[in-house]
């Protein structure tokens, strides 16, 4: 029988979980057979159930076996220290295995070709490394490349974290010594470090939500609130001084801008940069031709949960269904990967609108793409 697939908004950053972010009203909808052969006699029979058992169970133990080595059910909890130890000319594969087994990646091989795409084959710095749970595959990548250097306690900024969850983990890293409420009253007005960092100028009085790099951070018994805001600020600037704004400059949209769609990226698109570039083009699309942006994310981020059961009709800046525009402020702290994407959204896209994602058969997650209304109706209803 048919079952329905259901899909909630998750809490984890990194996985997305809502279907259907679109401008319209979301809608949401093995026959075994064996032979039966002639009696034979008992004799050869039981020989022959043995022979299956016995190649069965050589089948289960070496899928087993190859299941194992391809991915690891045992993650570190997000924030657990874990330490790794890579040898001198240890290959890639060899490091993404020890990765595995210390339960900081998931699947060995997705860390081999993330290693791979960012051109870091053969950069791999032995040393002995205090990593943490949680940490992006290219988070695990860049600090494996720089090298050991990052010993000693540390904060693990994932991305599409918000603030208030940047806050926790500072608070856990330092064991309470920086509350959260302190980070985030110091966080909580960006005019206090635009004099330090022009480009928060923008941003006004609001708080430094999408500004803290996502990022892995020493932390000393001398840090303070200030000095670990100071430094995930400082990676932003690093970080961005590579984009080109040419394209949302074109569109009279400044950083700032920039920065709140490319936090909406962030939650409402995989990590594939062609995935991205197409969500970011439908935004600009709607937010240029029509106004309304129509991200649920933008509303889940200001009720901090599922907005399932929120109120549409509610006249709120960060339900973009209603509300023209984009909202006020970021809804998290962006990956290079989504501001890249709202630099550069996929060319050739001006006529999408819409879109939706839906779980396939292998655990992960396929993009729909439409241009118009029925279009993306069509795609829900095969999909529900």
């Amino acid at each position: 029988a048919p079952f329905k697939r259901q899909i909630t908004y998750s809490s984890r950053p990194n996985h997305r979980a809502r279907v259907a972010h679109s401008m319209g009203d979301r809608q949401f909808r093995t026959y075994d057979t064996s032979a039966l052969q002639p009696k034979r006699s008992k004799g050869p029979m039981i020989a022959f159930i043995a022979v299956i058992v016995v190649v069965a169970l050589l089948l289960i133990l070496g899928v087993s076996t190859l299941v194992r080595g391809c991915t690891s059910g045992n993650l570190a909890a997000d924030g657990q220290q874990v330490t790794v130890e890579v040898a001198d000319g240890e290959s890639t594969s060899s490091i993404a295995q020890s990765l595995q087994q210390a339960g900081l990646v998931s699947s060995a091989g997705d860390f081999t070709k993330k290693v791979s795409d960012l051109g870091l084959d053969g950069s791999l710095q032995p040393g002995t490394y205090t990593l943490t749970g949680g940490m992006s595959l290219e988070d695990l990548a860049k600090t494996l490349s720089a090298g050991p250097g990052l010993s000693g306690p540390s904060v693990t900024i994932p991305e599409g974290l918000t603030l208030a969850n940047i806050a926790g983990r500072v608070s856990d890293a330092t064991n309470g010594r920086i509350s959260a409420d302190d980070f985030k009253a110091q966080a909580s007005n960006a005019s206090v470090y635009a004099s330090d960092f022009p480009f928060l100028k923008d941003a006004g009085t609001n708080s430094l939500e999408g500004f803290l790099f996502p990022k892995t951070y020493a932390v000393s018994s001398t840090d303070t609130a200030d000095s670990l805001i100071r430094a995930m600020l400082s990676q932003y600037q690093t970080e961005v001084a590579t984009l080109d704004y040419s394209y949302p400059t074109s569109k009279n949209f400044n950083s700032y801008q920039t920065l709140i769609l490319a936090s909406i990226i962030e939650k409402e698109a995989s990590d594939d940069a062609d995935i991205r570039a197409k969500v970011s083009a439908v935004f600009y699309n709607r937010l240029l031709n029509t106004g309304a942006l129509g991200s649920d994310a933008t509303t889940a981020y200001e009720i901090g949960g599922d907005p399932d059961n929120y109120d549409w009709t509610t006249d709120s800046a960060y339900n973009t269904r209603r509300h023209a525009g984009l909202p006020p402020t970021p809804i998290c702290s962006p990956s290079i990967g989504s501001l890249q994407a709202a630099c550069n959204p996929a060319p050739d896209f001006d006529d999408y609108y819409f879109f939706s994602f839906w779980p396939n058969d292998q655990g992960t997650i396929d993009y729909f793409f439409d241009k118009t209304y029925d279009e993306h109706q069509a795609t829900v209803a095969a999909h529900s």
